[in-house]
This record gives structure tokens, C-alpha cells and sequence, in this order.
């Protein structure tokens, strides 16, 4: 009896180890910040390490070479007291390309407005329906977020229902005096509020549609099929377009959060295009994104390929 429920105990932590979804690479820079006690930011890493990475987040069971790979960089350039941090945060997500070992970047953002407390040792605590704490409200909703973004590339609209949780996050820190919550703290988009606000419109509806259509037919067939891969990208690539046109919102800074993740990697994946389809590709980008137009143009030349 000893052994099963031994064996029983093992089984289930092993349940537990593959249930997780993140493999998330900490990181907590303080150099800004003069004459404080610097274990505390050791500890802080550690706990945020813990929260992202050994928390459930969905009811689906991964793989520990399924777990979506992201990094989180908090530059601590502020802190009034001994339990106030401010700063910056550097997130970035990946996920694996079919057959490949090659992972593609699907979200690269800065958000300018971190501020929370921490006491050291204390435990980090969240509740989906209630605003507990800044610190663990600001993780998951980048938490959901990640997951949110790579649902979507691999089943149409399929991250929809973490784009809720992170709407929802939003919502129960409504009445919260930190920045980055609200519509107003920051009306050029560049906020969490605005963040989740713009995916889940839809009018931004062709730009998940594009997320789909990129990488689960386009990129994860590239290895065994790359023109057929490539033309079903060229084809997404048209549905940003399309938004470009109609203009939703004045900044539209999804599409600028598009071409920063996805600027070089297009131009290497249309590097052993043939002349129609790489001019096709290249005039649609030069109308959406100026700021990479010099990239856009190496499209038209020979340059390196994509390497999976």
C-alpha cells in the first residue's frame, strides 16, 4: 500500500511538471539604483522566476519541450522605499517551428510604466477576479498575453479565451493609481490596457488571422514545403495590409509590434523567393513600414535564408 501511494504521489507531480506552460528566463537589472540592499532583487528574480514558471495557467498539459519560451528584463531604475520598485519591463516570447530547431519571435515589447511592491520573502499572490497585487497583475497579464499570441498561431482565434484573461486583469485594476491600466496613461497605444484592448477588436481581427496563417501555414511547413510555405505568408502578409487600409486607430502600433518581431525573418524567408513573389512581398511591406524599408529592399537582392 506504501508503494502505491507512493507511486501515486509521483505520478501526479509529474502530471504537475508537464501541466505547466512557460519556461520563462528571469532577469532583474538594478544598476540605476544606488545604496540598497541588493539581495533583494535577487530574491524578487527568484519569486517572479517561480510565479511564471511553476503556475498552471491553462487546462491544457505540456511537454517540458512544449513550454512557451519567454524572456522577461525588469530594469529596476527607482526605488523609493524599501518594498517600492520602478522601472521598465522587456518582454519577449517565442515559440518552436514545426520539425525544426528553429524558434520564431512572436512578441517583442517594453513596457515603460513598472511600478509595484515587494517585501522580500513574502509570497507572490494572484486572483483572476480581483486585483491583489501590482506585481502579480502586471505577470499574468503577460503571462496570458504570451499564451494568447501563441494559441492563435497554431488553431484561428484560438488564443482568444487568454486574451480575455488579460482583458480581465485589466479590468479589476481599473481604480489603481499605477500607470498602465488605463486608456488615458498612455493614449498612443502603447500601454497593457491598449495592448489587449486592440487584439481582441475586430477590427484587428486580420492581424490574429495573419498570426495563424504565418506560422501554422506558412513557417511549420517551410521545412518539408517551402513554396508553399512562403506563399501562404506572402498571402497573410496581405491581411496586415488590409488593416494598414482601413486604419483603425490612429497609431496602430500592433502592426508596428508585427514588424519589429517579424522584419528580418520575413526578409530571409523571401531570400530564395522567385523576381513576382518577392516584389509582391516587398511593395505591400515598404507601404505598411517605412522603418524597415532599407531591410525590405535586401529582399529584392540575394541575401542569406532563413536557417531552421
Amino acid at each position: 500500500m506504501r508503494k502505491i501511494i507512493l507511486l501515486i504521489a509521483v505520478l501526479a507531480f509529474s502530471v504537475q511538471l508537464e501541466a505547466q506552460e512557460l519556461k520563462c528566463n528571469i532577469q532583474v537589472v538594478s544598476q540605476q539604483v544606488q545604496g540598497t540592499n541588493k539581495q533583494v532583487y535577487e530574491t524578487l528574480r527568484n519569486a517572479i522566476f517561480e510565479f511564471m514558471n511553476n503556475r498552471v495557467w491553462t487546462n491544457n498539459v505540456y511537454t517540458m519541450d512544449e513550454r512557451i519560451e519567454c524572456n522577461l528584463m525588469f530594469n529596476i531604475t527607482d526605488q523609493p522605499s524599501a518594498d517600492e520598485f520602478r522601472g521598465t519591463l522587456q518582454i519577449q516570447g517565442r515559440r518552436p517551428v514545426y520539425n525544426t530547431n528553429y524558434n520564431t519571435v512572436l512578441f517583442n515589447f517594453i513596457d515603460k510604466d513598472i511600478q509595484f511592491r515587494y517585501i522580500e520573502f513574502q509570497p507572490l499572490e494572484f486572483d483572476l477576479n480581483s486585483h491583489t497585487s501590482n506585481l502579480t497583475s502586471i505577470l499574468a497579464f503577460y503571462a496570458y498575453f504570451l499564451l494568447g499570441l501563441d494559441y492563435d498561431t497554431f488553431a484561428y482565434m484560438g488564443g482568444t479565451p487568454y486574451f480575455e484573461n488579460a482583458e480581465k486583469i485589466v479590468e479589476n485594476a481599473n481604480n489603481v493609481i499605477e500607470k498602465g491600466w488605463k486608456p488615458v496613461d498612455d493614449m498612443s497605444h502603447k500601454n497593457r490596457y491598449w495592448l489587449v484592448k486592440d487584439f481582441i477588436d475586430q477590427d484587428y481581427a486580420p492581424v490574429r488571422e495573419f498570426n495563424y496563417r504565418y506560422h501554422r501555414h506558412g513557417l511549420d511547413v517551410m521545412d518539408s514545403k517551402p513554396i508553399e510555405g512562403r506563399a501562404e505568408i506572402a498571402s497573410s502578409i496581405e491581411l496586415l495590409q488590409k488593416v494598414y487600409r482601413s486604419r483603425p486607430d490612429p497609431y496602430m502600433y500592433i502592426l508596428r509590434l508585427v514588424f519589429d518581431a517579424k522584419a528580418d525573418e520575413i526578409v530571409k524567408v523571401f531570400s530564395e523567393s522567385f523576381t513576382e513573389e518577392k516584389n509582391r512581398v516587398h511593395n505591400i511591406l515598404t507601404e505598411m513600414d517605412q522603418t524597415n524599408a532599407s531591410k525590405y529592399k535586401s529582399i529584392l537582392e540575394d541575401s542569406n535564408q532563413l536557417e531552421f
